[in-house]
């Protein structure tokens, strides 16, 4: 693998937009490396850039797709939590929802 490592974090629900970005600077590095190494070299210079961008692509997609379970897992658990408190305090929900209409609407009356 490159001499830049990607972040090895574990848990997909502790993914951040931070770690994501580094990742993929990572992919990108490689990816760049690989360019140069195509312009003037061949052999093994080529086959080990190729090897670290297939090494980071791989990991960098790895960790998207466990970020984007967790995002999904997180998404339904909100949705869940929601569904629940519209269940228990309907009069409530109905309000602040007539208050966000509102609220829209005299933001798009103004333009």
């Amino acid at each position: 693998m490159s001499t830049k490592t990607l972040s090895a974090e574990t848990d997909p629900s502790e993914v951040t937009k931070e770690q994501l970005i580094r990742d993929f600077k990572v992919v990108i590095d490689d990816a760049e490396a690989l360019l140069k190494a195509t312009a003037g070299q061949g052999g093994e210079a080529l086959a080990a850039a190729r090897s670290r961008v297939g090494e980071s692509l791989a990991t960098a997609k790895a960790k998207m797709s466990e970020a984007e379970a967790a995002l999904v897992a997180r998404t339904k658990a909100a949705a869940k939590a929601t569904d629940e408190y519209v269940h228990l305090h309907p009069w409530q929900a109905i309000g602040v929802a007539a208050g966000l209409g509102l609220v829209i609407g005299v933001l798009i009356g103004r333009r």
